[in-house]
């Protein structure tokens, strides 16, 4: 296969395993798609320590990982010096990059947070088509949301930037599609997630999928094969840049998802590092895979499954375009 080939000549054979710790699943949005929007009030929500939180990146240094990633919803309860304290102490005592994915922010938080040490930011944009955006991903009250702006900001202020989109969006036709892959090509992006849109029944889009009617032929599905299409073309147009397979991947496909993502292009796999206790209220849609797995048995699962690929395990940060 021709992304499969193109992902070996410019990134190698190593599978990049990025320890994901969900920090918080408070959310100040309330965009239609996610189960962490504010107005789910059946949601416990939940905010890690800083001392849980090292825990769990002493828990990728154990297993090898080369990153961590320290995702939440938009929780303005992340504040900028807290979280600046908490990298430092990664990057202090620990060799790992790390990423940050915790929505729209301050230009502010973002610059305090690369000055502490971070070094990579993932922000979705979802769908380049801009009334699809707006449906499905509202703006906070007297604030515009622009992540085409945050996106190019993160990348003035020197983080690797990451970006993506789903798959399958009621309303999302195979003509704004088409405009997403284009878009990763134009912005030159390092890291690109793309998944399967998963329904969660506590959100808009669950209720009334028909937010934006479109004739039936020109609806994306959101199935595992045009995920894996869409993985495939990704790599195609974005040669040297770290592509996931995603969690949604492995949650529409347990017993291979993961690998079939691997074979059209993708070399890299976020295994959670998260408590248990937090990891099943870290709900962006339902019957996520690996929800009660350890951490320990997650990534002895990786690890057989990227050898039984003749894949191998990577080594260090893994940043874009390095095998």
């Amino acid at each position: 296969m021709l992304a499969d080939e193109t992902r070996r000549r410019h990134v190698g054979d190593a599978v990049h395993l990025r320890g994901l710790i969900e920090i918080s699943n408070h959310c100040v949005r309330e965009c239609g798609y996610c189960g962490l929007r504010a107005a789910n009030r059946s949601l416990k929500r939940y905010r890690m320590t800083a001392d849980e939180i090292m825990a769990c990146t002493a828990a990728a240094v154990e297993f090898g990982y080369g990153t961590v990633v320290l995702q939440s919803g938009e929780d303005d309860g992340i504040r900028q010096r807290w979280l600046s304290d908490i990298i430092r102490k990664i990057k202090s005592d620990t060799n790992l990059a790390v990423t940050l994915s915790l929505g729209e922010r301050p230009d502010e938080d973002l610059a305090a947070w690369r000055v502490a040490g971070a070094d990579r930011y993932l922000l979705r944009f979802e769908t380049s088509d801009p009334v699809l955006y707006r449906l499905i991903h509202p703006p906070r009250p007297g604030r515009a949301s622009d992540r085409f702006a945050i996106l190019k900001k993160l990348r003035e202020l020197g983080y690797e930037v990451g970006s993506g989109v789903m798959i399958g969006i009621p309303g999302q036709t195979y003509g704004s599609l088409a405009d997403d892959i284009e878009a990763f090509r134009r912005l030159d992006l390092d890291m690109i997630g793309v998944g399967p849109y998963i329904s969660h029944p506590a959100t808009p889009l669950a209720k009334h999928a028909a937010l934006r009617p479109i004739p039936p032929d020109q609806q994306v599905p959101n199935s595992e094969l045009m995920t894996y299409k869409v993985v495939a073309l990704t790599r195609l147009v974005r040669p040297d840049a770290n592509i996931p397979s995603t969690t949604a991947l492995a949650t529409l496909n347990k017993e291979s998802g993961r690998e079939l993502g691997m074979s059209r292009g993708a070399n890299v796999i976020m295994p959670n590092l998260t408590p248990p206790q937090y990891r099943i209220l870290y709900e962006i849609y339902p019957s996520k895979a690996c929800l009660f797995e350890t951490a320990e048995d997650c990534r002895s699962r990786l690890k057989n499954r990227i050898l039984a690929m003749g894949r191998t395990v990577g080594q260090g940060p893994g940043g874009r375009g390095r095998p």
